[in-house]
């Protein structure tokens, strides 16, 4: 593949930890979240290669299909430029790096958090690719989780297999097959596939099929995830950012997710730009 040049953010680029000022964008205590999404480019763009980290950079030219790496280059620059914009800093100031998992503790599989710059509040963040589309949530808190799927036609197979609860798979037959029931499938998914984000597990030590997303209920939802005896309340909220995708973000229940959630369309352009805090 032919890459397009470009050199990663070394630590000659990163300027110290520094609080934070008092931003009007911050999510606060009134729990709000904002939620930045674009549609990703198909080539490599210099200037997102060069906002990355070591590693990061690393694992772009380790894809073998340009619109991979593109898309992994620009997820993690676009989160990088949306957080910065919120905050009123350069996007080279922002360092992105992993907690520890909370199953094993291994930091290389942890959720994503923001190193630099620090936060008098605490500011949790969340990431999502596919196809189509990319999205990076923010919100007050420790944790958040967003998830995105393209839509695409679902196997009969999966009424029966270890993905649905029996009240899930009961609701996606009252769909009419085709289009309809596709979605239905997908609002299920990406609303799992949020709230193992935001418990920091991911898919590893989650029985899909006891975690009940409701989906006849437009949401919020309140799902309830269990690991190692502890079980802890969610509620999730789809997210429209079109008709061929489903999204959906997972805040823990309470305070943190009594807000609003601020939706940012990015839009695209020949060259990456900052994305507008206010979606403007």
């Amino acid at each position: 593949m032919a890459f397009t040049h470009g050199t990663p953010k070394g630590e000659h680029t990163r300027q110290p930890p520094h609080a934070v000022p008092g931003a009007t964008g911050v999510p606060g205590t009134d729990g709000e979240a904002h939620v930045w999404w674009w549609r990703p480019p198909a080539q490599l763009d210099p200037s997102d290669l060069a906002l990355l980290g070591t590693e990061e950079f690393r694992r772009a030219l380790s894809l073998l299909a340009e619109r991979d790496a593109a898309a992994f280059a620009h997820n993690r620059a676009a989160a990088r430029r949306a957080l910065a914009g919120l905050l009123g800093i350069a996007p080279e100031s922002v360092e992105l790096g992993r907690h520890r998992c909370p199953g094993c503790g291994d930091r290389g599989h942890g959720p994503p958090r923001v190193v630099a710059p620090e936060s008098a509040a605490p500011l949790a963040i969340s990431m999502s690719r596919t196809a189509d589309c990319g999205v990076f949530a923010l919100g007050a808190g420790t944790t958040i989780g967003v998830d995105v799927e393209t839509v695409r036609p679902m196997r009969e197979a999966s009424l029966s297999g270890s993905v649905l609860t029996d009240n899930e798979s009961a609701h996606l037959l009252t769909l009419a097959p085709g289009p309809a029931r596709d979605a239905g499938f997908h609002r299920i998914w990406t609303r799992k596939e949020a709230v193992v984000k935001a418990a920091g597990l991911g898919l590893v030590g989650t029985v899909l099929n006891r975690l009940e997303t409701w989906p006849a209920h437009r949401g919020p939802v309140r799902v309830l995830h269990t690991y190692a005896g502890r079980t802890t309340a969610w509620a999730v909220q789809d997210l429209w950012l079109g008709d061929t995708v489903a999204a959906a973000v997972a805040r823990p229940q309470g305070d943190r997710a009594r807000g609003p959630v601020h939706i940012h369309p990015v839009p695209r352009t020949e060259t990456s730009t900052a994305p507008d805090p206010e979606g403007t």
